[in-house]
This record gives structure tokens, sequence and C-alpha cells, in this order.
């Protein structure tokens, strides 16, 4: 019998539990990447198997490549559509203060990134101070050029982890294995992006594998740090300090 883990927290929204394990169940039903296991869930906890740290290898650096491809690939409903069995929004961040995310139906991912992703946060951030006048209509301005769809590519809606930081993704004797997601329909460039944004061990191995597995569209890594707006908003408006700068500075670049 695995040692286990059990998450809980007293400031955890009533469903939150219920979410994450829908998304792990949702993520491992791919059948690509390793995914952390959900051994049980009630109200206020999840359990999960007590994962041992090991170092990162070139061998399971490529694995994770491949295995993210395959996820992706399995694919979603739609933009914006939520793990099998999920209704209603799901919820992204720290489990101490977690944020809204915003999950329906939409035919494109510009218009999905612009309504569920871009607005929200600038409205929020602006409640709470964080964007003055002018940030905010910056970041209306984005959400505007992302709803025309001239941002958009071929992609269709990919099954995303959707919040792939590398502290998110736990290195073992048997692989990188993949924990706490944000689990939705979205760009598959999106996860990538996240682990370009604070880096990742081995990230080079893991991106050529990807991209072997499954060819990246054209001018992706220009796309990177448009793709990198949604988690700086994210960071902005609940760190504050220079996230915000550098959220409307990557807003202002696609504009």
């Amino acid at each position: 019998m695995p040692r286990r883990y059990r998450k809980s927290s007293p400031s955890a929204p009533p469903g939150y539990f219920h979410w994450e394990a829908r998304g792990l169940r949702w993520l491992s039903d791919a059948g690509g990447a390793l995914v952390a296991e959900v051994l049980d869930v009630g109200e206020d906890y999840l359990e999960l198997p007590l994962l041992e740290a090991a170092p990162p290898t070139a061998a399971h650096a490529e694995q994770l490549g491949r295995g993210l491809a395959a996820v992706h690939a399995a694919g979603a409903e739609a933009f914006g559509a939520g793990p099998d069995g999920w209704d209603g929004d799901g919820w992204l961040g720290p489990v101490s203060e977690l944020l809204p995310l915003r999950l329906g139906t939409w035919g494109t991912w510009g218009s999905f990134a612009a309504e569920a992703r871009v607005r929200p946060l600038a409205r929020l951030g602006h409640e709470r101070g964080v964007f003055d006048d002018e940030g905010l209509a910056l970041l209306e301005r984005l959400a505007d050029t992302l709803a025309t769809g001239t941002l958009d590519t071929d992609d269709g809606p990919s099954r995303l982890h959707g919040d792939l930081w590398s502290g998110n993704v736990v290195w073992t004797r048997d692989g990188a294995v993949l924990i706490d997601p944000a689990a939705h329909g979205g760009h598959r460039e999106a996860d990538l992006a996240m682990l370009l944004l604070f880096g990742a061990p081995e990230l080079d191995r893991v991106l050529a594998a990807y991209d072997e597995a499954a060819p990246l569209a054209d001018g992706w890594r220009d796309r990177v740090l448009l793709h990198q707006v949604h988690p700086l908003l994210v960071h902005a408006v609940l760190f504050g300090g220079s996230y915000v700068r550098q959220a409307l500075d990557a807003a202002a670049r696609y504009a």
C-alpha cells in the first residue's frame, strides 16, 4: 500500500478538492504523462501517493515531453471546457488564496482568452487597485485584439494541465509526475509557456521531445509571451510587485 499524502486547507472553497481530483483523473485518462493518482477525495481533503523526489534525468525529461504531447492531443470539448464530469467554474492559484477560473464553451482560442482569462483578471486587478485606469485600458485593448482571432493558430482545444510551472512537476525515479492542475481545454502552447516562465530542469530536452512527438506551429516561440500574459496577470493580482509591470509589458506587445 503506497504511503499517502493528504492535502487539506481550511481556506479552500467548497468543491475545490473535487475540482482538483477531476482534473488529475482527466489528465491521467489521456494515457500520456505521469499524473498523481487520486487515492481518495472528500469535501475538505484530497489524498495522493506520497511522491519521493529524485534527480531529473534526460530520459525522464524526454518522457515528459512526449507525455505532455499525448495529454494535449487527447483534447477537450471546447476552449474553456472543464474536466469531464465537472460543472461550473474552477480555481487557480495557491490554496491559501485561490482565484476563480472561468470555464465554459468558446469556439475559438482568442475569444476564450479574451473573455475567460484577460478581462476577468484585468477587472479584478483594477478593483483591487493593482492596475490603474491606464493599465485596465491596455488589458481591455488586448482582449479586444484577442477576440478578433488575429492571434489564433490552427490548433484545436487541447487537454491542459493549466498551471504547469516547475513546482507542479515532481521528478521521481519513475519519471516526472504532474500534480496540482487547473485542468481545462485551452491552447497547448499555454502549458509550455508556463514551463518557460519560471524555468524547469532539462527544459530544452522536454521541449525538443514534445516538438518531435507533436510539431508545434510556426512561430510558437514568438507567442510564448502571449501565453504568459495570463499567469503573469494571476501573479500580479495575487502578489503585485514587479509582476504588475511584467504583465502590462507583455500585454502591450500584442495589444
